[in-house]
């Protein structure tokens, strides 16, 4: 890498994601890095603790200038607890952001990214230590909470807003860039904002999936907020109360802020652009960029793939609890009852939860799947594609996964749920698209004996695998080669880099 000191020309603001873990994202950025050498790239990966993170997971492309880390839930450094009063100017501001937000009334998300950027910014010891605080955050409770412990809701707006005042800390640490490009919502994308408040240089965002969307569902069922399930709801509504609540809708603000400072905002299909839009994105800012991959890659495993479907289910991604990979095993259950032969692979790494893991292990256990059913780990999916008979992805939330791109380039029929832009990738967006036919089945969320059925459908009757695997192999071809990813990209970067130098 070069040094830290030179300017790049775009600055990847990534949370979670690249290039510490691996997934679909992760793999996503690699490949537009790559596939974009005339450009410069710094990357600025927020995470929450140092100790959550291992090594880096991919070998660095030569256009990575630099890489910065930022951990926002670790406890500030070299601050001494001491009382102090507050700037109270600066309280009143946030009172005011705060009681428009809870009055639903004229919100102006681009407030807060101006508050944070002012030459008078809240400080995180007057956050942590000062009166005004204290007053603001009990003034809080009493007014809308209510949920009986003070201490819970306490805790639960510390641990929210403390990444803010970190995020805000960091702007002018920050690699210098001529764009900055978030590739969530979140806290990557409110640093995004606040990037381009003070900065004045383009801010990109790009969705994979709607990051809103996927929060409410972690947060749910989050064990780290003391809240107990309310017996009256159903689904996940029975986990969602004040706390939980609160916890959303301050996400919801965060991407209402990226929404409101970025140009343009690009989401991978036009279901999830819509969706951007309800949530607060100007609809003229709005875009689609579809994935792509790297076909000729995948072209010699097509050749090696028999023109008959062998009774092997894939499961490619990692074993957390938003892929639902206990729904996979109890499919591969209910297909076995039926087709003794089948099996089950789940390829994909399990040191990101490896609790679920365990779960999901000691669930295939109990199902009595031992010989049908194999946790393969991390691999290179290249030398198993073609040993498989279908790929099967049961998540409760995607956007537009590669592996079904992957998956189509060789010849792999597909088994997704209605998540994302599942449904468009299988069975086809336009009419155009549709004409092709269906490069596999669409199941409900969470339905083990829909997916199980929707498997047996296709590994038992032949003739409808082949005219899955035609339909997807001339989807793939036709719409999503990573020339037209590239393409896109390079003329979104080379507009906003004049912009930059004009």
């Amino acid at each position: 890498m070069k040094s830290h000191g030179q300017e790049a020309d775009i600055c990847l603001l990534l949370e979670s994601t690249y290039p510490f873990i691996r997934g679909g994202v992760s793999s996503w950025v690699h490949q537009l890095i790559s596939g974009l050498p005339e450009f410069s790239f710094a990357l600025f990966f927020i995470g929450s603790t140092r100790n959550e993170y291992g090594e880096i997971s991919y070998d660095l492309p030569d256009n990575v200038t630099v890489l910065q880390q930022l951990f926002i839930m670790e406890p500030p450094a070299n601050i001494t607890p001491r009382r102090r009063q507050g700037n109270r100017h600066t309280f009143n501001e946030i009172q005011r952001i705060h009681d428009q937000y809870h009055q639903e009334n004229d919100f102006d998300p681009k407030a807060l990214a101006s508050l944070l950027t002012d030459q008078d910014k809240p400080d995180i010891k007057d956050f942590l230590f000062s009166e005004r605080a204290w007053d603001m955050i009990r003034q809080s409770f009493t007014q809308y909470c209510d949920h009986p412990s003070f201490l819970d809701y306490f805790w639960l707006v510390r641990n929210l807003h403390q990444p803010v005042f970190t995020l805000a800390k960091a702007v002018s640490t920050v690699p210098e860039a001529r764009i900055y490009h978030s590739i969530s919502t979140g806290y990557a994308g409110l640093l995004g904002a606040l990037l381009q408040q003070k900065k004045k240089k383009p801010f990109l965002l790009t969705e994979h999936g709607i990051y809103t969307k996927e929060r409410k569902i972690d947060l749910a069922k989050a064990a780290w907020i003391a809240e107990k399930a309310n017996p009256f709801k159903t689904g996940m509504d029975e986990h969602v109360g004040y706390l939980r609540n609160l916890s959303i809708h301050f996400f919801e603000i965060l991407g209402k802020v990226a929404y409101q400072t970025a140009d343009p905002i690009i989401s991978l299909s036009n279901a999830s652009r819509r969706k951007q839009i309800q949530e607060g994105a100007p609809t003229e800012k709005t875009r689609v960029i579809s994935n792509g991959i790297n076909l000729t890659r995948f072209y010699p495993i097509r050749k090696k793939r028999e023109n008959h479907p062998l009774p092997v289910l894939g499961f490619i991604g990692r074993v957390v609890p938003i892929k639902d990979v206990k729904t996979f095993i109890r499919a591969l259950r209910i297909l076995c009852n039926s087709m003794p032969e089948a099996e089950g692979w789940i390829i994909g790494p399990e040191d990101e939860d490896p609790g679920y893991a365990a779960e999901c292990k000691t669930l295939a256990a109990n199902l009595d799947l031992e010989g049908h059913i194999k946790f393969l780990g991390f691999q290179r999916i290249d030398s198993l594609l073609h040993k498989l008979g279908l790929l099967v992805m049961t998540s409760i939330s995607e956007g537009q996964p590669l592996v079904i791109l992957e998956a189509f380039a060789t010849g792999l029929p597909v088994i997704a749920t209605d998540v994302g832009f599942c449904s468009g990738m299988v069975l086809g967006e336009t009419e155009e698209d549709r004409l092709l036919g269906a490069g596999g089945r669409i199941t409900p969320i969470a339905d083990p004996s829909a997916t199980a059925h929707a498997a047996g459908e296709l590994l038992c009757n032949p003739s409808a695998w082949r005219e899955a695997r035609r339909a997807a192999e001339q989807r793939v071809d036709r719409l999503y080669d990573e020339a037209l990813l590239f393409d896109q990209y390079r003329s979104l970067y080379s507009h906003a880099v004049s912009s930059t130098l004009s």
